[in-house]
């Protein structure tokens, strides 16, 4: 369904090698469609292990059939660099292994880009919203996903809410970026697929640009305000953004992700601008706030966009600022969002429940110490929210050091290999110019790998492992 608009585009401009690329990409994805319906069709509900298993599959199965189009374009070296291009669009991590980006043809651009608006709403959602006719077994599928949060009491009317949030979104942000790109002298179709493009990447939080100077190639400060403004609300929990919508603002100031979000972007701001200020590598107060903020920004909310070179983070920005840059991606945004990363409300969580066990051991022995955090509503903190902040939290550092070592041991710069893991894992997008298609094949899997974890954060992807080993051993 995702490939007939960027089709529709190839056959708009005439580029009729792309065209019958995606025709064919189609064929195989109806005969697998229909197969797999044919061959596994059953009236059971799903189980919770069955929901967890089906949305983690379905991202490996949209993965292989996804990398059709970009394989036969020919700008790709091998079905795995085309595999690790789709994952990192459907994971919104915005890394990429095509070559000659700056030439390629509009409707695979299209596609590139629509890949990564469809993965910041969730492959399930999107199932869920167009394709389920009714609710048995969808939410277990929709938690598999990462998303745990009901807009509305009806999961597959919560899943309409997300799409209509994001497409009222989509029209307001690409005028804005259009007549941007207008005053800027792009011509008025150039000029419009630029901003849908640009919208769709930022939106989604999942960095991919149509040119390969990523957003550094508008020279534009209007053009990067828009886009900042854009990618911070994509990165905010689509609960938020109902909230809000349905009259609730005040919760903006006063949600446990928002409070999260100004604190640790800050403090991360902060820090990369003393590194640099004292490093002395922007002329003026004005040029430093402005770069530092933007990669910030774009890194704390895994967006990804740039308006720097990629090895000037190496050769500019020294290891203080890369260090503030990769613990920015490794919070990342918020839970239910577009975003990835560890999430402000774990950050909250722990933060909350560290600060309860000090007031615990400095009061009376018969003081009961209690506490809560504001999320849409007041939660009162509890072991069991505690534990799974801390348990996923674990697995996030586990990944990215596993990932920085193997770095390592390809010769990288410790520093370098974790700023590229961490951005790999937590969807971010930013790089310091590890990820080339000269890469090793072996890093090339770990960072598909680790987009894969890092997007559903782990839990569906163990219950398939899981589900493939008893497969083997025949229960």
């Amino acid at each position: 369904m995702l490939m007939v608009l960027p089709l529709v585009t190839s056959v708009a401009f005439g580029e009729w090698d792309t065209a019958l690329d995606f025709v064919i990409s189609i064929g195989a994805c109806l005969t697998f469609g229909f197969g797999s319906q044919l061959l596994c069709r059953t009236e059971k509900d799903l189980d919770w292990s069955h929901g967890l298993v089906v949305a983690s599959g379905s991202w490996v199965v949209a993965t292989i059939l996804g990398a059709l189009p970009h394989w036969l374009s020919g700008h790709e070296g091998s079905y795995l660099d085309a595999m690790f291009d789709v994952m990192s669009g459907y994971t919104t991590t915005g890394l990429y292994l095509l070559q000659d980006l700056d030439h390629i043809a509009h409707g695979l651009n299209m596609w590139r880009h629509l890949l990564t608006y469809a993965g910041g709403q969730g492959i399930v959602v999107i199932a869920l919203t167009f394709l389920f006719k009714g609710t048995a077994g969808a939410y277990k599928v929709y938690v598999g996903e990462g998303k745990d949060e009901r807009l509305l009491p009806n999961v597959v009317q919560t899943a309409r809410a997300i799409w209509l949030v994001s497409l009222t979104y989509l029209v307001i942000g690409t005028l804005a970026l259009w007549v941007t790109a207008m005053f800027l002298g792009q011509e008025p179709v150039r000029g419009l697929l630029h901003a849908l493009w640009v919208f769709m990447g930022a939106w989604s939080t999942g960095g991919f640009a149509p040119q390969s100077y990523n957003t550094l190639y508008y020279h534009s400060l209007s053009y990067e305000v828009i886009s900042v403004i854009i990618f911070i609300a994509g990165s905010f929990n689509f609960a938020l953004h109902w909230a809000v919508w349905t009259g609730k603002r005040r919760e903006i100031v006063r949600n446990v992700e928002t409070i999260s979000f100004a604190i640790t972007l800050s403090l991360t701001v902060l820090i990369a601008t003393f590194a640099l200020a004292k490093a002395g590598v922007y002329p003026d107060a004005m040029a430093l706030f402005r770069k530092a903020f933007y990669q910030l920004a774009s890194g704390h909310t895994t967006t990804g966009f740039s308006t720097i070179y990629a090895r000037a983070f190496v050769t500019q920005w020294g290891p203080v600022g890369m260090i503030a840059t990769t613990i920015a991606m490794a919070i990342g945004a918020s839970a239910c969002s577009t975003g990835g990363g560890i999430k402000g409300i774990r950050m909250g969580v722990m933060t909350k429940a560290i600060l309860q066990d000090i007031r615990k051991l400095i009061s009376p022995e018969s003081a009961v110490v209690r506490a809560k955090f504001h999320h849409v509503k007041d939660v009162a903190l509890d072991d069991g929210l505690v534990r799974t902040a801390f348990t996923i939290t674990v697995l996030y550092v586990t990944l990215y050091g596993a990932g920085a070592v193997l770095g390592s041991l390809h010769g990288i710069p410790f520093v370098d290999s974790a700023f590229e893991i961490v951005s790999a894992a937590s969807n971010t997008g930013l790089s310091c110019g590890v990820t080339t298609p000269m890469m090793p094949w072996d890093m090339k899997v770990v960072y598909l790998i680790a987009m894969w974890l890092g997007r559903l954060e782990f839990m569906s992807v163990f219950a398939l492992f899981g589900f493939l080993v008893s497969m083997v051993r025949g229960r």
